[in-house]
């Protein structure tokens, strides 16, 4: 599937071309007398787009429906968008599990899996989940691999464009990864690396708790909190795709990590052990004073960090996600202590998708992809510069 604007394109037809393309996608089989009301472009003119896209392969007529009301004389023709045209693929990859969504063009998914993995896997036993449960949600689906035409993934740690995963103390293994280049083995498709709070972000924009607002910051909340941020609408990722690692600001004079604060005990709890985390929220709830002490002081933490955030960048709406996000009583501390440090407060509310939220933001990353394709116009929310 290639551009849709031909060989030696001009600017008015990949303009004309995504108009009515947009218009096709959001109508329910419309025709050509529909097209060019809706687009307000002259009938010759939508004919011929129309035509483009059906060689294309990406729109065909509709067959009319039987039992109807019958005209007299030759019903006008209906055409529909083939989201079936190419699918696309979201995958998350984090300490404890992999998963997997599939949607066709039109982002709605159709197929979905995880694959349950240990934190201490090594980077080829992790990739070799990812590769499993990806091939488990193609089969149920009936989806060939050959029709995927774009790869979003969702990582902890600081990615780079290429995909190259420069730093992550998450997984082991993964620092220096070239997760793309690895990954891209096994498609015949753009592969798309983002980091994991970045690509939940974009999925709260999306499908979740932020789609009524374009500034935006996306807490990971856990014992090594990061972030992800959207300002005017666009994914900011910084110079280097460092923009949100909130959990290195215990460096700057800070030495008591967030696993040490959350501990009952003199022994910080590992960073990966969310079994120990809820284990600690949920003695605080039923009343026991040193899990309480102990969610005070993570909580407080977690509150600077995400005020520096908002400091910098005075985002409309804070989404608290991660393990947080499943917790009791999270919410309305954050609310309250950021009232405290921040000159204008933002909302607070937690996370819409929960645990989908990464594979979701990365099946958006690569529907912008195969957008940019399709319309090339303009950029999309998560296209690099």
């Amino acid at each position: 599937m290639g551009r849709l604007t031909g060989g030696d394109p001009s600017l008015l037809r990949r303009i004309n071309s995504a108009v009515v393309l947009h218009s096709l996608r959001a109508a329910d089989s419309p025709t050509l007398t529909d097209l060019t009301r809706i687009t307000g472009l002259s009938r010759p003119t939508v004919e011929g787009v129309v035509e483009g896209l059906v060689e294309a392969g990406l729109v065909v007529e509709s067959v009319p429906e039987e039992g109807g009301a019958r005209r007299q004389g030759r019903p006008a023709r209906r055409y529909r968008f083939r989201a079936e045209a190419g699918h696309l693929l979201g995958v998350e990859i984090g300490p404890h599990r992999v998963a997997a969504l599939l949607s066709g063009l039109d982002g709605r998914i159709i197929g979905a899996g995880t694959r349950e993995v240990s934190e201490a896997a090594s980077a080829d036993d992790r990739l070799e989940k990812v590769r499993g449960a990806v091939a488990d949600v193609l089969r149920r689906t009936g989806v060939p691999r050959g029709n995927l035409r774009a790869v979003g993934v969702g990582s902890p740690g600081i990615v780079e464009a290429d995909g190259t995963v420069r730093l992550s103390t998450a997984l082991p293994g993964w620092t220096g990864l070239p997760l793309g280049d690895r990954l891209r083995r096994s498609f015949r498709c753009p592969v798309l690396v983002e980091n994991d709070a970045n690509a939940a972000a974009v999925a709260e924009h999306w499908k979740g708790a932020g789609t009524d607002s374009d500034d935006i910051v996306f807490v990971m909340a856990g014992l090594s909190p990061g972030a992800g941020s959207l300002i005017g609408g666009r994914l900011h990722r910084g110079f280097g795709g460092a923009a949100g690692e909130i959990g290195a600001l215990h460096l700057l004079g800070r030495d008591v990590t967030p696993e040490k604060l959350l501990s009952t005990t003199d022994e910080p709890l590992h960073p990966l052990d969310e079994h120990a985390v809820a284990e600690v929220f949920a003695l605080a709830r039923s009343g026991d004073e040193r899990a309480r002490a102990a969610v005070e002081r993570f909580i407080q933490r977690l509150v600077h960090d995400v005020a520096a955030l908002v400091l910098a960048l005075d985002p409309e709406l804070v989404v608290i996600g991660g393990w947080a996000a499943g917790l009791d009583g999270v919410l309305a501390p954050v609310q309250r202590e950021l009232s405290r440090y921040c000159l204008r407060p933002p909302r607070v509310a937690l996370s819409l998708l929960g645990e989908a939220a990464v594979a979701t933001g990365a099946l958006r990353l690569a529907l912008d992809h195969v957008e940019e394709q399709l319309f090339a116009v303009e950029g999309t929310v998560t296209a690099r510069r």
